[in-house]
């Protein structure tokens, strides 16, 4: 038996698709990985909640979900091939019972409506060149298109290349209604859809061996006491920074990552940039920078070496180092490298101003229909009913939380930060120069200094994508 229904608004989820595990990691990674991600998180989901529409004897449904139940209709497409195109191979596989209703819904409208659905995969790093040049030349790619909100809202959408869909997407136990009701949206229409219920988790990776090896505080007990904070977080870090052969040098270290501005925003509930505006004056924003220039200016983080954004990653493999801050998309990998830890997680630690954990999206994907494609509400339609499925799953990306962690804290935990996902859209701006922001205020100059130097500069990178 499947649990009720959660409320709608605790856990309207996001597909994640665009990576975002550190500020430090390029765009074409992130939105890489996080689509290797999005194929096994997909495995997973269920509805706008991760729960039924309704209890089993089906007394308890919402009126609003009656309601926009799409019926059933008949149309004959007349053999058209629909085209979904995305930068992964989108076919349905059989790998759990929720996709193989999905294939087995797809197989019926097929052959209902007489039309074969043709998934199209392009190479991610000549994705958005090769699909936004076939957008402006007016012969849209595909029928159904993949775009990553950086180059979509308010770019395209601007330039009135896309279908806004937003009419078509009341099925809640489909369609993720914050995705396209509130991320995906201008001037009031929403224009990106999904079906993924499940946002990208980020968070706190610790070794659990290095702690109990160097007699620390278990890292959940600061989370079941209400106290894992950024002071406790700095605290933790700190302490595991030791020399243990006693030879005068640090041996372990508590902090893979050598900056966390973007954990920092995001925990601290604000942003670089909020619409139109930068937001470097917005007291949440002044804070989360300051606690990354105490980590800096304290030497809180291992020391980088010189690497690559994949650093903090190796230096956590090394089994030394406690802490590592990252997207679960990473899980696999770093189980499969350390096969002797027992990795757990815990939440990016609350800043002073947040009322829960969060995580952060800072390259986020949804599924669009370009402007000039035909019967646009027939394609939702199809959609909808291809993935209006009665899930086997109690909550989005259960399958993978419970293959990855044995440890039912680490599953609540992730179970906890998923809900509440924050997109950071500083990335939207080309000009922005956000990496030579983090630079200097990593490298000890003043907050209210590189806040002074960089609000105009980031000002007009926002008016140049804004007031075309």
């Amino acid at each position: 038996m499947r649990k009720k229904w959660l409320m709608l608004t605790a856990a309207m989820m996001l597909v994640l698709s665009a990576c975002g595990s550190s500020g430090s990691k390029d765009e074409g990674s992130k939105a890489t990985d996080s689509a290797n991600q999005s194929t096994t998180d997909q495995a997973t989901n269920t509805d706008a909640t991760g729960e039924d529409a309704a209890t089993d004897d089906g007394t308890d449904a919402t009126a609003d979900d009656a309601a926009y139940k799409t019926p059933d209709l008949d149309f004959d497409l007349g053999g058209r091939v629909i085209k979904v195109v995305s930068w992964w191979d989108m076919t349905i596989g059989e790998d759990n019972p929720d996709n193989i209703q999905r294939k087995k819904n797809l197989e019926e409208l097929e052959k209902k409506h007489n039309f074969k659905m043709e998934y199209i995969a392009i190479d991610y790093g000549e994705y958005q060149q090769k699909v936004t040049a076939s957008l402006l030349s007016g012969q849209p790619i595909g029928d159904i298109v993949r775009l990553g909100k950086t180059y979509t809202v308010p770019t395209l959408v601007k330039q009135d290349l896309l279908t806004p869909i937003d009419e078509y997407t009341k099925n809640a136990n489909v369609f993720n209604q914050t995705m396209t009701n509130e991320l995906y949206t201008y001037n009031g229409r929403g224009y990106g859809f999904t079906e993924d219920q499940a946002n990208l988790v980020q968070g706190i990776f610790y070794n659990r061996k290095l702690l109990n090896e160097l007699g620390m505080k278990p890292l959940q007990d600061y989370v079941n006491e209400n106290n894992w904070n950024w002071d406790t977080f700095v605290q933790v870090a700190k302490e595991a920074n030791k020399d243990t052969n006693n030879d005068g040098k640090l041996d372990t270290w508590g902090l893979a990552n050598n900056g966390l501005v973007e954990f920092a925003l995001m925990s601290n509930e604000t942003g670089l940039t909020k619409d139109d505006k930068q937001n470097l004056d917005d007291p949440k924003t002044l804070e989360a920078l300051n606690f990354e220039s105490k980590l800096m200016t304290e030497k809180v983080p291992r020391p980088t070496e010189g690497g690559d954004w994949t650093e903090p990653g190796q230096f956590f493999r090394q089994g030394n180092t406690l802490m590592y801050a990252g997207a679960m998309w990473e899980i696999g990998g770093i189980k499969t490298d350390m096969p002797d830890a027992d990795i757990g997680f815990v939440p990016f630690p609350k800043g002073p101003s947040a009322s829960t954990y969060h995580s952060f999206e800072g390259l986020l994907q949804a599924l669009t229909i370009p402007k000039g494609v035909k019967d646009p509400d027939k394609l939702m339609y199809i959609w909808e009913k291809i993935n209006d499925v009665d899930s086997v799953y109690d909550y989005p990306g259960q399958a993978s939380f419970e293959s990855n962690f044995s440890n039912e804290d680490d599953i609540n935990n992730a179970k906890m930060v998923q809900p509440n996902l924050l997109v950071l859209d500083h990335n939207t701006f080309p000009n922005l120069k956000y990496y030579d922001f983090v630079g200097e205020l990593n490298s000890g100059t003043s907050v209210s200094t590189v806040i002074e130097k960089y609000k105009p500069v980031f000002q007009s990178a926002i008016d140049e994508i804004y007031k075309k």
